[in-house]
């Protein structure tokens, strides 16, 4: 699994929901998640995602109509449907309607984890690897950007920041979301080390004579791209 994987976990039931999102975290995944089928589509609308986990029965808008409105908007990100329902004409419902892979449960991590790895190889094939904002250029392969063509030298926090910022355009990402998101595990109590983080990234992607690509949204958070 490549670090910085960024996942939209769909799925109502709390218990479920919750150690699946800790388990993912743990092996390095970013996880949104969602309780229902509208937050779902809202989030996996305004994110990039590497891969969905999505409940086939949800509240508000069912797994599958949620899967339409991602295959008729255009998106083509994976996804693993999960069901309770293990009967062949429903995993062929899924599958026709857009899903990459149909899980049963209850079904066991480890071969949830496997399937993910699969459904993300098979993405990579077909994915652009890089991310462009303007004249900045970050490779998720080569984990490395540029400006202008000319490499910026990132420490692995700096480019885990930028590479998260970049996964989440065009959205305003808040300081506790990017610390989760970097710090795993770790309580923030008030730290200043994302202000810090962010400084220093921003003096490095704007050099003289470049436009700013990172803004401050006082109140907000951190956004890439989008007006000053």
């Amino acid at each position: 699994m490549m670090p910085g994987m960024r996942v939209l976990l769909i799925e109502d039931n709390e218990t479920l929901r919750g150690s699946l999102a800790r388990g993912l975290a743990s092996v390095g995944y970013h996880v949104d998640a969602a309780a229902d089928g509208f937050e779902g589509w809202n989030l996996a609308s305004e994110a990039r995602h590497d891969l969905i986990i999505l409940d086939r029965m949800l509240p508000g808008l069912d797994g599958l109509a949620v899967l339409d409105r991602l295959r008729k908007s255009g998106s083509r990100v994976p996804v693993l449907m999960l069901t309770a329902c293990d009967g062949v004409d429903n995993r062929v419902q899924g599958l026709d309607a857009g899903a990459d892979d149909y899980l049963t449960k209850p079904f066991a991590v480890a071969e949830l984890l496997a399937r993910m790895r699969a459904l993300v190889r098979r993405g990579d094939s077909r994915a652009d690897p890089t991310i462009a904002v303007g004249d900045l250029e970050i490779d998720t392969v080569g984990r490395a950007a540029r400006r202008n063509g000319r490499r910026i030298d990132l420490t692995p926090k700096e480019y885990q920041a930028l590479e998260y910022l970049a996964m989440r355009m065009p959205a305003v990402v808040t300081r506790i979301e990017l610390f989760a998101q970097l710090y795993p595990g770790e309580q923030e109590a008030g730290s200043n080390v994302i202000d810090v983080l962010i400084g220093r990234l921003r003096r490095k992607l704007h050099p003289p004579g470049c436009e700013p690509v990172l803004h401050t949204r006082r109140g907000f958070g951190y956004q890439l791209g989008g007006e000053a």
